[in-house]
């Protein structure tokens, strides 16, 4: 298996102002991340950037960075751009892991990039099943329907699949998104041209655009820990009780 890892870093967050560069337990929430990766079966581990802070925070812990443009609407288009800066062939595979995740299991990584690897789709990504009720119905919490071949059928943050009146929900059958994606270099290079699709601007989820365009998505529950995304100070509390422990 030969893949490589992009992690895109922003500086600005809504709801958690400058969070990649917060400290826990000596060491800023993007080096957590970026260690977190490089264990595993990656050739490269790259941090992706339009801000010289965090440039020069990962230098210092001595990560291969690469700077680019401030204008992407997503990690996705920042990881297109990425990989032509970086001279990527279009049949190589790039895990996106969001700089956010520093309790991502590196199972779950090669998880991720063998699957893409192994299947004749464009990109792949994980799920978890959904045991409380309170989470299916979240919106925060992002489900997932797929079938038997692994092809995801559609993302939502409405509960899905829905359950008709008088039937009891079973949460056996839902599904939450995890999100992290596998891709081949080629179809990066033709996302970047993509427009998004009136359902991704409905429910803000750009894979949504991915199926609308035609393109397979691989899926399955993931093999290992996903941790805890830190988008809150009540996030970031948490993740610290457990790098803590």
């Amino acid at each position: 298996m030969d893949f490589s890892v992009i992690i895109p870093a922003r500086y600005a967050s809504s709801r958690l102002p400058e969070k990649l560069l917060r400290e826990i337990e000596g060491k800023t929430l993007i080096e957590h991340t970026y260690y977190n990766a490089t264990k595993s079966g990656a050739k490269r581990v790259i941090i992706a950037t339009d801000d010289e802070r965090i440039e020069s925070v990962a230098s210092s812990f001595g990560a291969e960075v690469c700077m680019t443009s401030a204008n992407h609407a997503n990690g996705t288009s920042r990881l297109s751009e990425t990989a032509n800066l970086l001279g990527f062939e279009d049949n190589e595979i790039i895990v996106n892991v969001q700089g956010d995740e520093p309790l991502l299991s590196s199972k779950v990584i090669n998880q991720v990039a063998d699957n893409l690897q192994k299947s004749d789709m464009q990109v792949a990504t994980l799920c978890e099943q959904i045991t409380t009720e309170e989470l299916y119905f979240d919106p925060n919490c992002v489900k997932v329907v797929y079938n038997s071949r692994g092809r995801a059928l559609y993302f939502s943050r409405s509960p899905i699949p829905a359950f008709r009146e008088g039937l009891t929900l079973d949460l056996t059958l839902c599904y939450r998104h995890v999100g992290i994606y596998a891709y081949r270099v080629g179809f990066l290079r033709i996302y970047a041209e993509l427009a998004a699709s009136p359902l991704e601007m409905a429910e803000k989820l750009e894979q949504l655009t991915i199926l609308n365009e035609g393109f397979d998505i691989h899926i399955e529950p993931a093999c290992d820990t996903t941790g805890i995304g830190v988008d809150t100070e009540e996030d970031l509390i948490k993740v610290k009780k457990e790098l803590g422990k």
